[in-house]
């Protein structure tokens, strides 16, 4: 019996060690910089002034669970570790093209898609750069969310001068830590939410550079050009502490067109108020894919961005978030071939460039194939 109790307590010294050895090492590794900051002093104080900041944590406007009545957090995670989901990455190569960024004539109103939801706008002059990732990946551990091949075409280098950068929110595959570094010296300002600013702070952003916002405010560009942040259902963080920082949507409303920009967030009834708002949507760029009916809550399917699209009367509708990383458990292909089948038929037109395709923003003719095709 003694000598059980001594493999017992030896077993369970060995246990306790590792444990600790585990806490220590993950508690020096949460202190790399891609994790970026969170909220803190004078920051933090105007964090806590918003009215969607309660009880330690930004709120969304109605409280639903993340996980779909019928799932479970364990049951999920099983899904993810021990099941297998076919065609969840491409088996090929990505068709992408290069288009150079520097020379676009400063008349020209153009888009360029990266990738996910990584896009270039350049509007009345405006040059805008929305969640750039370009480093390969979408986490912090660079094994476990690898770009698709062919779809790392463009790098912090390709980017011209830059007036506004946007963020959405500070998750891994929105806000990447060494294209915000490479990026720096090229932006003038970026606009994020209420405690984002932390993490640009932390990797040498200047103060004049960093622009906070909560939900429902604006940015004056220029004349008849401003910026407006709205809300979203979604929310934010970088590793254990969540939700210290806004997520947002964009509208971007300029002399000449009004541009609206999604985020990640799941369906509710805030289309419908920004097309109050804003009853002239030239387009709608907006989250679709990484989707699934167990957290519903926090990301589009298909058939609910198809609706919201009619909900905000968009001429437009530009999906993103796909065909760059996988995080969801669908076919990687399955979104697109989802809203192109939706979109049949619907008073708003589809485009659906291949990644580096410049997309005309004033023409209503131009045709884009459906690259996707044919790619296992």
């Amino acid at each position: 019996m003694n000598r059980l109790a001594k493999i017992v307590k030896r077993t369970m010294s060995i246990v306790l060690c590792v444990f600790v050895l585990l806490a220590v090492i993950t508690y020096f590794y949460l202190k790399l910089p891609q994790f970026g900051a969170i909220p803190e002093e004078a920051r933090l104080e105007t964090v806590k002034k918003s009215k969607h900041y309660q009880n330690g944590q930004f709120r969304n406007l109605i409280e639903k669970p993340t996980i779909s009545e019928g799932y479970s957090i364990l049951g999920e995670l099983w899904k993810t570790l021990f099941k297998k989901y076919p065609r969840r990455e491409p088996s090929t190569t990505i068709p992408s093209v290069k288009t150079n960024l520097k020379t676009i004539p400063v008349s020209s109103n153009v888009l360029i898609w990266f990738g996910h939801s990584s896009f270039f706008l350049q509007v009345d002059s405006v040059k805008i750069l929305v969640d750039p990732v370009f480093s390969g990946k979408a986490s912090p551990l660079p094994w476990s969310v690898t770009a698709y091949k062919g779809t790392d075409k463009y790098t912090g280098d390709d980017m011209p001068e830059i007036d506004y950068m946007l963020l959405s929110h500070d998750h891994y595959d929105h806000l990447d830590y060494e294209t915000a570094k490479a990026l720096q010296p090229k932006v003038k300002h970026v606009i994020c939410g209420l405690g984002a600013s932390a993490h640009y702070e932390r990797w040498g952003y200047s103060p004049q550079q960093l622009i906070e916002k909560d939900w429902y405010e604006k940015v004056d560009v220029k004349p008849d050009f401003s910026i407006y942040t709205d809300n979203t259902h979604h929310g934010t963080g970088r590793g254990f502490i969540q939700n210290q920082s806004l997520w947002l949507s964009f509208l971007i409303h300029s002399p000449s067109m009004t541009i609206y920009y999604s985020g990640d967030g799941g369906y509710t009834e805030r289309f419908k108020l920004v097309a109050q708002k804003f009853p002239e949507i030239d387009w709608a760029i907006m989250e679709c894919g990484q989707y699934d009916k167990a957290w519903q809550s926090v990301h589009e399917l298909p058939e609910e961005v198809a609706q919201a699209t009619i909900e905000l009367h968009a001429k437009n509708l530009l999906p993103v978030h796909h065909s760059k990383f996988t995080l969801g458990k669908h076919p990687w292909d399955e979104p697109l071939k989802e809203i192109t089948r939706l979109s049949q038929g619907k008073a708003y037109r589809l485009v659906t460039p291949m990644i580096g395709e410049s997309v005309n923003l004033n023409d209503s003719t131009q045709s884009f194939q459906q690259w996707w095709k044919n790619i296992n």
